[in-house]
């Protein structure tokens, strides 16, 4: 018998493994976040598998996501960046990429953390999800990052980004990750 799935899982096997061991999943970890952080504000305007089958050279080209060292990032590492075909060489893109992570280590020096920062919006609650593309909560989330300087993450890169780390729990009632 087959396994039921999302309906937004075709049967390319890097959105099959994508699904099945990672949306969806709590995620804790401070550079796993900014990973997916950051993936998500690339895929702005993209298919999400664009992203997911361009991710192992993403994390070549990104120091495998280290936030400090992209942090410092110079000229000549973005203009590098913008000629790598491996990856999506949008100059906005790579830009807000340098200087989201400037705002993330901010963030983790208010909070100690940016998981405690982004969990706290929901008081590390699961939200059960309504299978939409914003909400209040990606809306504030979205504001909040805005001010203090993000680019790249309006409220529906956010919703999925919320999606992508566990915070919203988008499985459908007849996948067979849904819970309950």
């Amino acid at each position: 018998m087959a396994i039921k799935r999302c309906s937004w899982v075709t049967d390319e096997e890097t959105y099959i493994k994508y699904h099945d061991e990672e949306w969806g999943v709590p995620t804790h970890d401070d550079y796993e976040l900014f990973e997916m952080l950051i993936l998500e504000s690339f895929q702005a305007g993209l298919s999400w598998i664009t992203i997911l089958k361009k991710r192992e050279n993403f994390r070549k080209a990104f120091d495998n996501f280290d936030y400090v060292k992209i942090s410092e990032y110079k000229e000549d590492k973005i203009n590098e960046l913008k000629e790598n075909e491996g990856i999506i060489r949008n100059k906005g893109k790579i830009n807000a990429a340098v200087n989201n992570a400037k705002i993330f280590i901010e963030i983790q020096k208010e909070f100690e953390s940016f998981d405690s920062y982004i969990w706290g919006f929901t008081g590390g609650e699961i939200i059960r999800a309504e299978y939409k593309t914003e909400s209040e909560l990606s809306k504030t989330i979205s504001k909040d990052l805005k001010k203090r300087g993000m680019k790249f993450v309006g409220p529906t890169i956010i919703y999925s980004y919320l999606e992508s780390i566990g915070i919203i729990d988008n499985h459908q009632k007849d996948c067979f990750k849904f819970k309950k």
